[in-house]
């Protein structure tokens, strides 16, 4: 019998970008510089952590306001946030300058370039996003 380990996940998964287009997106003209975002997978401690940091932000919102209605606004910055503590690092991806959490935040903030914020969410929502390559015996 094995352990039951063994069908544990990757702590972290690579994104590799499509633009609105769904064509790859590429900081360079040749299309070889790929823009890509790693991520914190559901099984550790930084997405716990931004899961429990988003759940605080919906509790907080409901002491201070006695309701649960968000603007849009909210919606999206709460989203960022989210997004944000779950990034791990950018490549080929650069926004005004800006690096680490800030960059991040910014990216996942501007909705001309919303497709990347869902891309995120999405590829943070399946598990097997997240699985072990299995290796050769």
């Amino acid at each position: 019998m094995k352990d039951i380990r063994k069908f544990a996940v990757e702590d972290t998964a690579t994104i590799e970008l499509l633009d609105s287009a769904n064509d790859p997106m590429c900081a360079d003209d040749e299309g070889k510089l790929r823009c890509k975002i790693e991520v914190y997978g559901p099984g550790t401690r930084q997405y716990a952590k931004a899961q429990a940091g988003e759940n605080n932000r919906m509790l907080n919102r409901l002491k201070a306001k006695g309701k649960a209605k968000q603007t849009p606004e909210e919606i999206a910055e709460e989203r960022a946030e989210f997004l944000k503590d779950v990034t791990k690092s950018f490549t080929n991806i650069e926004y005004d300058g800006l690096e680490g959490p800030e960059l991040f935040k910014a990216v996942y903030l501007d909705r001309t370039i919303g497709f990347i914020a869902d891309q995120v969410k999405e590829h943070l929502g399946d598990w097997a996003n997240f699985t072990k390559s299995s290796t050769p015996n």
